[in-house]
């Protein structure tokens, strides 16, 4: 078997086919992208006097998914550097190639008579030892595997991927009965490590784990809008964030899908079932009508969802006209909203008695049921399913931990109540005097499994924060961030505060755990486990300061967050950040001092405060400044002035990156810094790095003098928005905050190519940000942000 996947090879360059090689390529493995050859040329082609033989048509399938790959939202690639990674080919003349992969992955057609042909073809040209895989999202594994190779047999497996592949963390994977032990092992441990995703192993079952109960709940979903005579709207405004589900909730979720896929997925689960399972799959007269109509969806301009100028108007399902869309709210979702957490929220509202409490009861209930009766047929243990919901579905709480959540022994009060039967397992377990499916115990957590509770045993690569603190404590915290031990020697400075946005409470323990981390520690990583790493300064504090004219006191929290993030910079130890998610503003300022920084591949940094009217003032166009004149190669001249205008773009552009990868481009990040795949393996990463910095002997920067453009390159900063402003493009506010931008970056008045200390630049941004936050458009702007959620031009 093969140690490492260095190359790949994916046959089928549909949407998803081409999805799965731009992750390959993401994380850095060449990758073949092979199609079938065209039949016919396009008139295009003839006037081109083409012919069928041109290599250029027969790769043309393959080429033109990669030219797509450059279009689709969300974006397939990190960085569009990534597609050189893709090579395009067809099944006639590139098969032969196979032999120089070690991983090929099949994406064609749901047919399994197709695939058996693709796989026949496979066998002849694939080296010995090559792992093969199919992504199928339902047909048997085992049955495309008959008639092949014993050496293809134990390589063969399910590698179920869900769509779009970069950003769906599931990965199901499937053994059949002849699949190497050591080859399911290293698929698995491949596709956490390198591949980033959640690996959960699935059976041989119709649509595996995901698919099945997710198409399920779906459809049961439906039938209970049609026989409570609720409307789409109304479903999807109780079935998305408010019990812990995407916002898409329902339909959104179909529309995006699209109905087409939707309707093959459940007709092949229709298909393979008996009993009261078919019925349920049985896919609705109005759906089938829809599907006939084209209304599909996204992708066809109206499904259950049709917008028409700025409204959104609803399917009627007994009409099939739209409507306006409709909002179901009772008592009990009012109640709800009040709740924290999704688990007292959705307690609050399955057991109420009204139009909001029958719907979610009815809707949740069966999933839950269902998914006990799969157990052992569709997956091994609770975890499996759960994972797979969580991580295939956006699901906050999977189906037992859902079960849970509400309180599995009033639940079967209320199953019995009822009337309705639930699996014989659980009401032993009950009777056993297990109240829960999972329970935690000193900072472990243990699930139901055979009669007893079996530990969770996770990768040492995850690190869960809520579980460490009740483990170990903390050192200290206050109401914005909490110092960790991570172990190791090293600490940990977590952000807890609203939005993980910077307010004095951070800023004074980011003071404390450098203090703390030079005494007894090896080094710092500055992280936490949010929804995203940090927005930026707490705008609200800083508007009400502005508004009563507080400037000494705005002046003094400024210079403070200064005075921080130049303790990051010069710690005696090193400081590794770990952002993630949005990393905003304040929260790129946190992070671009460190020592280093370990970023999420899902890292949307940028220094955005001229949306809000403002620029940044923690010291963030000093390092991104520096950041940019340190990735210049040493002993070579360059054009300082190009470095500044580059600056002064991405501040006055607000550029927020959309990956890692583009952050790094962005030089937020420098060739040194890392990027983790795996989200849940980010804060460990970063703990090795501390540890990897300290084995080295770190030692903290050496204070440099840094060459600024001065006022002749002030000048030819402000050229560009000057024009913008003339031609209307900008307003006369924007036009005065690319000033005090363009003054900071230039350096003020000194002459060009002057050398000045850090602390000059920080006066400069300090008393800019200030002149900035008196002005009333910029506090117009900041309450037009903290009110909407959008930025305000003015």
């Amino acid at each position: 078997m093969i140690e490492r996947i260095q190359k790949a090879a994916v046959l089928g360059s549909g949407v998803m086919g081409s999805g799965i090689a731009a992750h390959l390529a993401n994380i850095g493995i060449p990758t073949l992208l092979l199609d079938i050859v065209p039949r016919e040329l396009t008139e295009e082609e003839k006037a081109n006097g083409l012919t069928l033989e041109d290599k250029q048509i027969r790769n043309r399938l393959s080429s033109s998914a990669l030219q797509k790959l450059l279009k689709q939202k969300p974006a397939p690639l990190t960085s569009k550097k990534n597609l050189a990674l893709i090579e395009p080919g067809n099944f006639e003349d590139d098969m032969i190639r196979l032999s120089e992969v070690d991983w090929i992955i099949e994406v064609v057609v749901e047919n399994l008579e197709i695939k058996k042909q693709v796989f026949e073809k496979v066998d002849q040209y694939r080296k010995p030892g090559s792992i093969v895989s199919s992504n199928t999202s339902g047909i048997s594994v085992e049955a495309m595997a008959e008639g092949r190779s014993e050496d293809f047999r134990k390589h063969f497996l399910g590698t179920h991927f869900f769509n779009p592949p970069r950003y769906l963390k599931l990965l199901e994977v499937i053994p059949t009965k002849d699949t190497a032990a050591e080859v399911l092992a290293f698929m698995k441990q491949f596709g956490e490590d390198v591949l980033g995703k959640g690996v959960v192993e699935a059976k041989d079952t119709p649509n595996f784990i995901a698919n099945r109960i997710g198409t399920y709940g779906l459809l049961v979903t439906v039938q209970e809008m049609l026989k409570g005579g609720y409307s789409v709207g109304e479903v999807d405004s109780v079935t998305g964030p408010l019990i812990g589900r995407p916002k898409s909730a329902t339909f959104r979720t179909l529309d995006v899908v699209g109905l087409d896929t939707f309707v093959h997925v459940a007709n092949n689960v229709y298909e393979q079932v008996e009993g009261k399972e078919k019925e349920v799959f049985e896919v609705p007269v109005f759906m089938k009508e829809m599907l006939n109509k084209g209304w599909l969806g996204s992708k066809s301009g109206q499904g259950f969802f049709l917008k028409k100028g700025k409204e959104i108007l609803e399917l009627d399902p007994a009409t099939m006209e739209y409507g306006p869309r409709k909002k179901l709210k009772t008592a009990a979702t009012e109640m709800s909203r009040q709740e924290k957490g999704t688990a007292n929220k959705m307690k609050a509202l399955v057991y109420a008695e009204d139009r909001a409490g029958s719907l979610l009861w009815n809707i949740i209930s069966p999933v839950l049921v269902y998914s006990a009766e799969l157990l052992g047929i569709i997956a091994d243990d609770i975890v499996a399913i759960d994972r797979a919901m969580k991580w295939g579905f956006g699901w906050e709480l999977g189906p037992f931990e859902t079960w849970d959540a509400i309180g599995l022994e009033t639940s079967l009060k209320k199953f019995e109540a009822s009337g309705k039967e639930v699996p014989v397992w659980v009401k032993e377990m009950v009777e056993k005097g297990f109240s829960s499916f999972y329970k935690e115990e000193d900072g472990n957590v243990f699930f139901y499994h055979n009669g007893e509770y079996k530990l969770l045993e996770e990768n040492p690569k995850i690190i869960n924060l809520k579980l460490l603190k009740k483990q170990k404590g903390v050192i200290k915290k206050n109401s914005g961030a909490s110092l960790i031990d991570l172990g190791d020697g090293v600490a940990l400075l977590e952000f807890h505060s609203p939005n993980n946005s910077i307010g004095l409470d951070i800023i004074q323990m980011i003071n404390f755990a450098i203090d703390e981390v030079e005494k007894n520690y090896k080094g710092l990583v500055i992280g936490n486990q949010g929804k995203n790493f940090c927005v930026g300064a707490n705008l609200a504090m800083i508007l009400m300061e502005a508004q009563d004219d507080n400037l000494f006191e705005l002046e003094m929290v400024v210079r403070n967050f200064q005075k921080a993030a130049m303790k990051i910079k010069y710690s005696k130890k090193p400081v590794v950040a770990a952002p993630f998610g949005m990393t905003l503003g304040g929260g790129a300022e946190i992070c671009l001092p460190a020592a280093h920084i370990q970023a999420s591949s899902e890292t949307y940094m940028g220094l955005v405060e001229v949306g809000v009217g403002l620029i940044p003032g923690g010291g963030g166009n000093k390092e991104l400044y520096i950041k940019h004149l340190e990735s210049l190669p040493n002993g070579i001249d360059f054009d300082l002035q190009k470095v500044a205008n580059k600056v002064f773009e991405t501040i006055a552009m607000a550029k927020v990156s959309t990956s890692g990868e583009e952050a790094r481009e962005n030089h937020f990040l420098n060739h040194a810094d890392g990027i983790s795949v795996n989200s849940d393996h980010l804060l460990y990463d970063a703990k090795q790095a501390v540890l990897a910095l300290y084995e080295k002997g770190y030692k903290p920067p050496v204070r440099k003098k840094i060459p600024v453009v001065g006022e002749t390159g002030y000048a030819t900063l402000l050229l560009g928005a000057q024009s913008m402003y003339h031609s209307g493009y900008i307003s006369e506010h924007d036009l005065k905050i690319a000033k005090k931008l363009a003054y900071v970056i230039a350096g003020g008045r000194v002459p060009f190519g002057t050398e000045v200390d850090e602390e000059y630049l920080l006066d400069l941004e300090r008393e800019a940000f200030l002149n900035l936050v008196a002005e009333p458009k910029s506090q117009a702007r900041m309450q037009h942000m903290l009110v909407k959620g959008k930025p305000l031009r003015n």
